[in-house]
């Protein structure tokens, strides 16, 4: 996930000011042992919460950080029933320990793994996900998409006080590979174990952030006898930043070769989002218009290509020649209007350069409502409409936080049996707050690493998955940057899919299920 617009828009002038920090400094991590832990009924542990004050703070000292340490892996076996077969599994939630070159204990990472019980681990795969943000645990993933229990999250039913009660998933992809969810520091129950603002600064930076996440994957690989395995990576959102870097990494630094990239509502390069870029408004027409047309019934892509054919033609055309251009102006600003909904009179008044704050609170401003920032199709109150500010936060997304929370520490703690100390941050916006997207010359994009990691190994397929009333990362943003690939990189090698939904579209049945069709077509 991508915390929150401002955030976003924040992060976007960082990276558009300057070039990444590199750091090399983790160099290796130890195991902690792993215990066999058989499943228990004991009531859940410690209370979860998403303030983010922990995540954003290394231990008081030494001494505090092992009190406060990460406890014994734990094992468990489970079987679920679902519709026409029965899966048996081995879980495992706990972390691996990461240090720098020195030797020193730097931070605990907490990851939860699922594993067919009966399978080949030679030619089983594993997949290894991880959520963006920065500062977004990887709950989202495993609980609203591909793991063996789920919580119900449609967007437009899902409340704070909703039950977090999860049910078995048909559609987890553990048919299909073995999974590993991981939490980046600062998220989950991932922590600090070293103290001061040096280690922060290394694991709260772009290229920090993909070095320690890189190491960690070949550590779990090696702590489970799974080298020789078929390997996959998954990223959402700021994972579309993270996931080719991590693919680089692993490619260069720590011997592991990815079969497959699976990238889920990416972001692909932050100057598209923010400044004077015009691709900012090409990028996010369709999906305003996507957003329009659904309230007349259901709408897929194909249904979107007049408006993807007009944002990359006149409408481009127009927004180039400036206001200096009076027809030009009024026209792509009527045309605009006309595909939007946007009323004419505002859509003039900003010269139909609509952003995407501008149209959540203007698309249905005469009802007083706000558009989601996730999905968009979701419509909720604006507590100031009277208000010439922005005092509205995300219809679609805020009300998924409580139950989700409460659902994951449930599962980790009771049904997994491991119960760490401390709250398990979802979303941390302290993280988000503290990153460094670098500065100087290279602002923050992964195209780059794309283009390296599919020339590198022609075997290695992309797979972009997006919803159409996605607000927070449009899915035309990606079809533009996907198109400025060589051919080597071009279908049916790389593919990018849409369906209804939103940033976390697979909460929506139908796109959850065709989704999974294409990873499973994928990795055969």
């Amino acid at each position: 996930m991508v915390v929150s617009s401002s955030k976003l828009q924040r992060a976007g002038c960082a990276a558009f000011a300057g070039a990444l920090l590199v750091w090399a400094g983790i160099a290796r991590a130890e195991d902690q042992p792993p215990p066999q832990a058989q499943q228990t009924t004991t009531p859940a542990g410690p209370r979860a919460g998403s303030t983010g004050a922990r995540a954003a703070n290394t231990p008081a000292s030494p001494s505090a950080a092992e009190q406060h340490k990460l406890p014994p892996d734990s094992t468990t076996k489970h079987k679920i029933e679902l519709p026409g077969r029965t899966i048996a599994f081995t879980a495992t939630a706990g972390s691996i320990r990461l240090f720098d070159d020195k030797g020193e204990p730097q931070a605990d990472i907490a990851y939860t793994s699922y594993q067919l019980d009966g399978s080949d681990r030679a030619s089983r795969p594993v997949t290894f996900f991880f959520n963006g943000g920065p500062g977004a645990a990887s709950a989202w993933l495993q609980l609203g998409n591909t793991g063996p229990w789920r919580l119900p999250m449609n967007a437009d039913s899902v409340t704070p006080s909703s039950p977090p009660a999860l049910e078995s998933n048909a559609d987890t992809w553990l048919d299909f590979t073995d999974l590993v969810f991981v939490d980046p520091v600062g998220t989950g129950y991932s922590r600090f174990v070293a103290t001061g603002e040096d280690v922060r600064k290394k694991f709260f930076s772009v290229d920090g952030d993909v070095s320690s996440l890189a190491l960690v994957v070949r550590r779990w690989l090696e702590k489970h006898d799974r080298l020789s395995s078929p390997k996959f990576l998954v990223g959402e959102s700021y994972g579309g930043i993270r996931g080719p870097k991590l693919v680089r990494n692993l490619q260069n630094e720590q011997g592991v070769g990815i079969k497959g990239l699976i990238l889920i509502s990416p972001v692909l390069d932050f100057r598209d989002y923010s400044g004077s870029s015009l691709l900012q408004y090409v990028a996010s027409l369709p999906t305003f218009a996507a957003v329009a047309r659904q309230l007349k019934g259901p709408v897929t892509r194909a249904d979107l290509a007049d408006v993807e054919r007009y944002a990359s033609s006149d409408f481009l055309l127009d927004l180039v020649k400036g206001e200096a251009d009076a027809d030009a102006t009024n026209r792509l600003a009527d045309k605009v209007a006309s595909l939007t909904g946007i009323e004419p009179s505002v859509s003039r008044r900003l010269a139909g350069r609509i952003d995407i704050a501008e149209f959540r609170r203007e698309f249905d401003r005469r009802d007083g409502k706000i558009t989601g920032r996730y999905d968009a199709s979701v419509l909720g109150f604006d507590p100031y409409p009277d208000s010439s500010f922005y005092h509205f936060s995300d219809p679609s997304g805020d009300g998924l936080t409580a139950p989700m929370t409460s659902a994951i520490v449930d599962l980790t703690t009771r049904k997994l049996n491991w119960r760490p100390d401390g709250s398990y941050e979802l979303l941390s916006g302290s993280v988000n707050k503290a990153w460094d997207f670098g500065r100087g010359l290279y602002p923050t994009e992964s195209v780059g690493d794309l283009r390296r990691i599919l020339a590198l190994d022609p075997k290695l397929k992309l797979l972009v998955g997006h919803g159409l009333f996605d607000l927070a990362t449009p899915y035309y943003g990606s079809k533009i940057k996907l198109d400025q690939l060589p051919a080597f990189a071009q279908p049916p090698r790389t593919k990018l899919v849409v369906y209804p939904g939103g940033h976390m579209f697979y909460s929506r049945d139908d796109s959850r299920h065709a989704f999974r069709g294409e990873v499973e077509a994928l990795m055969k």
